[in-house]
C-alpha cells in the first residue's frame, strides 16, 4: 500500500480516537453505498455528526480543510442524505471536518465543528 494511504488510515483512527475521547459515539467508519463514501459518522447529544477526515504530513502547501472544495461538500452531502435514509434517521445533521497534520504520531488534530452546510442543489 502506498504511503500516502498509510498516512491516511493512521490519520483516520487518530481522528476516531479523538473523538471518543470527546464524547462522540462511532456509528460507523469509511460507510459506503455504491460510490459514495463517509470518513466517519458519529453521534453525539442527539445529533448525528458526519466527519470529513483530511490528513496531510504538513501544511506547507496549503490547509487541509481547503481540500474540501464545493465538489467534496456536495457529494459529502449526498452520502449523508443516503445514509439517513438507509438507516432512517430522524435527527439534526452537523457537517465536521477533522483535520490530522503530521508524518506520524503525535498528530496535530483540529476539530472544526459546523465545517459547513448542506449548499441548495
Amino acid at each position: 500500500m502506498a504511503t500516502h494511504n498509510d498516512l491516511g488510515k493512521a490519520g483516520e483512527e487518530a481522528a476516531t480516537r479523538h473523538l471518543e475521547r470527546n464524547g462522540y459515539v462511532i456509528r460507523h467508519r469509511n460507510w459506503r453505498k455504491n460510490h459514495l463514501e463517509l470518513d466517519i459518522v458519529a453521534a453525539k447529544d442527539n445529533e448525528l455528526i458526519v466527519v470529513e477526515v483530511k490528513t496531510r504530513q504538513t501544511t506547507d502547501y496549503k490547509a487541509p480543510q481547503d481540500a474540501v472544495d464545493y465538489r467534496k461538500i456536495r457529494r459529502t452531502v449526498i452520502a449523508a442524505d443516503a445514509y439517513i435514509k438507509h438507516f432512517d434517521i430522524d435527527a439534526p445533521v452537523r457537517f465536521d471536518i477533522i483535520t490530522v497534520v503530521g508524518a506520524q504520531e503525535p498528530f496535530h488534530i483540529e476539530h472544526i465543528e459546523n465545517a459547513f452546510y448542506p449548499p441548495m442543489f
